[in-house]
């Protein structure tokens, strides 16, 4: 029998395989469906800073600086009655999907400001969640405004929500950080129990014929699941947090791919959202099949044996690489 049970922010998993903040996961009705076909846990759709904030702030700046930062703001942006539940919606979701699931129910904060989200922070907690889900967004667009200030604001937020509950707190990271190692220890020091690397942000497209900025949204593919490996497979047993994958992550071998780099788990959106929340079976199922034809026997086993610290050659993951690969495709081309 092959042991899949994980264990990710305090919480004992079945198996590391998650359902991540989406549209998807606003219904309980399909939170029941992903806990029937597998799923170790899951993630509830973000409350937004601008739902908490509605009444006080400009939704017009939003739209300016990145309102389609992410695949879920697309559902209310720019009318945000659209997204149905409100702030007093979401605790009350919170609460009914622990009433009726049995595995562990992660709630979602997407923002970039702490104004508010220390309160809601524990008015969540309140509500009974496992855990809280930090989904920082910040588009750092004032040219006097530097990346230390910005990953300082970042540890400051993370810290600040920390001392206010009691929950552990994992942090939603975007890829465009300076030194991600680094700042993924000071956010492990300011309280951070997980991290999850790495967002989507989702960029705005040109349209030609109206001349105007629109919305852009593409579903990701196992690509990008390489950008993901090489840091997780860096951070792996050098930061005190657990580390989880999102983004990039469709098929069994994509899952395997990120647990042997050091991921606790993997989250799930846009291959649920191409094949439906079903398939989370066939990605079960070809785990088991998998570590059975090797003859592993627990995820504990193969979990960061392809890490930086595992590697046979960790040169693969720095420059030393980077010129292999180079090298690699300059060979057979023609002289100019």
């Amino acid at each position: 029998m092959i042991n899949l049970t994980t264990s990710y922010l305090g919480q004992d998993l079945r198996n590391p395989l998650v359902c991540s903040a989406s549209p998807l996961c606003q219904e309980v009705d399909n939170l029941l469906r992903m806990e029937e076909a597998g799923a170790g846990a899951v993630v509830l759709h973000s409350l937004f800073e601008e739902q908490i904030e509605r009444e006080s702030m400009d939704l017009s700046h939003f739209l300016e600086h990145g309102a389609e930062g992410y695949a879920e703001s697309l559902s209310y942006f720019p009318e945000m009655s659209d997204y149905n539940l409100g702030p007093d919606g979401y605790l009350s979701q919170v609460r009914r999907a622990k009433a009726e699931l049995t595995v562990p129910v992660i709630a979602s904060l997407n923002g970039r400001s702490d104004g508010s989200w220390a309160r809601y922070a524990r008015q969540i907690q309140d509500a009974g969640a496992d855990a809280l889900e930090l989904n920082v967004y910040e588009m750092p667009t004032d040219p006097e405004r530097s990346g230390a200030d910005v990953e300082e604001d970042l540890c400051r937020l993370v810290d600040r929500v920390c001392q206010e509950v009691y929950l552990p707190v994992a942090v939603k990271l975007g890829s465009s950080y300076t030194a991600p190692v680094h700042l993924a220890k000071r956010l492990a020091a300011a309280g951070a129990k997980g991290l999850v690397l790495f967002n989507r942000f989702y960029q705005p497209d040109f349209d030609l014929d109206r001349l105007e900025v629109v919305p852009g949204l593409s579903l990701s593919t196992s690509a990008e699941l390489r950008q993901r490996l090489t840091w997780i497979a860096l951070l792996h047993g050098r930061v005190k947090a657990d580390l989880a994958v999102t983004g990039g992550v469709h098929t069994h071998q994509d899952a395997l791919k990120a647990l042997m780099a050091g991921a606790s788990l993997v989250m799930m959106t846009s291959a649920l959202l191409r094949h439906g929340i079903d398939h989370l079976r066939g990605v079960l199922a070809g785990l088991e099949e998998w570590m059975a034809q090797r003859e592993y026997l627990s995820l504990r086993s193969l979990r960061g044996s392809m890490s930086f610290l595992s590697a046979a050659d960790p040169s693969a993951f720095v420059r030393a690489n980077y010129v292999k690969v180079l090298r690699s495709h300059a060979v057979g081309l023609p002289e100019a």
